[in-house]
């Protein structure tokens, strides 16, 4: 190691170990038929990667960032933000599948939707505003592209109709991840009121 490393200043930067977002889960008999539709589609494609279990499938509303520790500031700020939304509930519904074209390797194999995400779009929006009131208005991106990762594969697959997948958003989530672990851990729940 160069003698730099050991002077102040010069410590490497913490590796993160912690994922704040916002998430919407589909209901149980959702989550068990996007399971199915992933084993299907898998198999059609010749994937190899492995469909994420079903407790994971979820529509993220807004990445909060990651960090080296859970920062109890932030999360107190997405609380905050999220007790300020008000909605009713709405219907999702995903007629689409094709792959990510991020990287070369480890795409993500997603559900998308043609129609049908007008009011996810809209609720997004409206927690983005609510983020840019607090510390955490710089993850509120313009842009978002509704999905449900799948799985993530090497092979890159082009946009295919599939059968509609859908169900009613009820309530929103602030998810803590712990990166590399795949575990969603649910920090806080909001309910959708019509």
């Amino acid at each position: 190691m160069s003698e730099q490393s050991f002077l102040p200043g010069f410590e490497a930067a913490p590796q993160p170990t912690d994922r704040l977002f916002f998430a919407i889960y589909p209901d149980a008999a959702s989550a068990a038929h996007i399971a199915q539709l992933a084993q299907q589609l898998r198999a059609e494609q010749a994937l190899l990667g492995k469909p994420l279990k079903p407790e994971r499938f979820h529509v993220t509303l807004h990445h909060l960032g990651d960090y080296a520790g859970l920062p109890q500031d932030l999360v107190a700020a997405a609380c905050g933000a999220a007790a300020s939304v008000a909605a009713a509930p709405f219907d999702i519904t995903f007629d689409r599948a094709a792959s990510f074209a991020s990287t070369p390797r480890n795409r993500p194999f997603v559900l998308r939707g043609a129609g049908g995400l007008a009011a996810l779009a809209a609720f997004q929006q409206s927690l983005g505003e609510a983020l840019k009131k607090t510390v955490l208005g710089r993850w509120a991106k313009p842009g978002f592209t509704p999905h449900v990762t799948l799985l993530y594969d090497d092979r890159s697959v082009p946009e295919q109709a599939v059968a509609p997948v859908s169900w009613t958003a009820h309530e929103f989530v602030l998810v803590h991840s712990l990166i590399g672990q795949t575990l969603h851990v649910p920090l806080a729940r909001w309910p959708l009121h019509a």
